[in-house]
């Protein structure tokens, strides 16, 4: 009796760590689930900065298509940034000014902006699972050796839903500021992204063009 039951756990532990996930199969899905998302809306997140001294600088940005959206707040001031395909404009609420410019070519690599960090992460990080909760999965991300990329942080802690795979949070720390992506929702229209000049009828506008 005391080997059969030996036997049977056996075979129900082999049974359930066939069912378990390696933490690559996690990020793969959660790669396909963003896809799938921002392929079908848009895209919203919160990305606060913490540098030393200075304090935590939180910015909001909405993302659809080629449209973007930024918000940052600091120190009492709002800068509010908008880009599509060819134009930038720059609300200052200090000088109640706004500036348009053309967008430069180095940011037209399309509208995910930091979002794109949280894809393809295995190409240049080894991830293992960190620890495990109800509803989420704690992935460590530590830099490849074959990642040459000097910019790229030494190690992410990369936070993934249980419940539909998307990414909840995604920090990381490089050169002694800290930033941290979090609040990630796909519920975002054109509207949202574009730039609306009625927002602001009395700026001064500055036109670089």
């Amino acid at each position: 009796m005391t080997k059969k039951l030996f036997s049977l756990l056996a075979a129900l532990g082999f049974a359930v760590s066939a069912f378990g996930q390696t933490a690559e199969e996690i990020v793969q899905r959660m790669d396909a689930a963003m896809r799938q998302y921002q392929h079908e809306k848009g895209m919203y997140m919160t990305i606060d900065i913490k540098i030393p001294i200075l304090g935590t600088m939180s910015s909001k940005v909405w993302s659809f298509e080629e449209k973007m959206r930024m918000e940052v707040d600091a120190a009492g001031s709002r800068v509010i940034t908008w880009m599509d395909e060819k134009t930038e404009w720059t609300y200052d609420s200090d000088k109640n000014e706004l500036t348009i410019e053309n967008r430069k070519a180095d940011e037209k690599s399309g509208s995910g902006g930091d979002a794109e960090m949280f894809q393809d992460i295995t190409d240049g990080y080894d991830v293992s699972i960190k620890k495990e909760t109800a509803d989420s999965w704690q992935i460590l991300c530590k830099k490849s050796k074959n990642n040459k990329e000097k910019d790229d942080p030494n190690t992410m802690d990369l936070v993934v839903s249980k419940a539909d795979y998307s990414p909840k949070s995604l920090s990381a720390k490089l050169k002694g500021i800290t930033m941290t992506m979090r609040d990630l929702r796909y519920d975002v229209t054109e509207k949202d992204a574009a730039f609306n000049p009625d927002e602001f009828p009395g700026a001064t506008v500055i036109d670089k063009r």
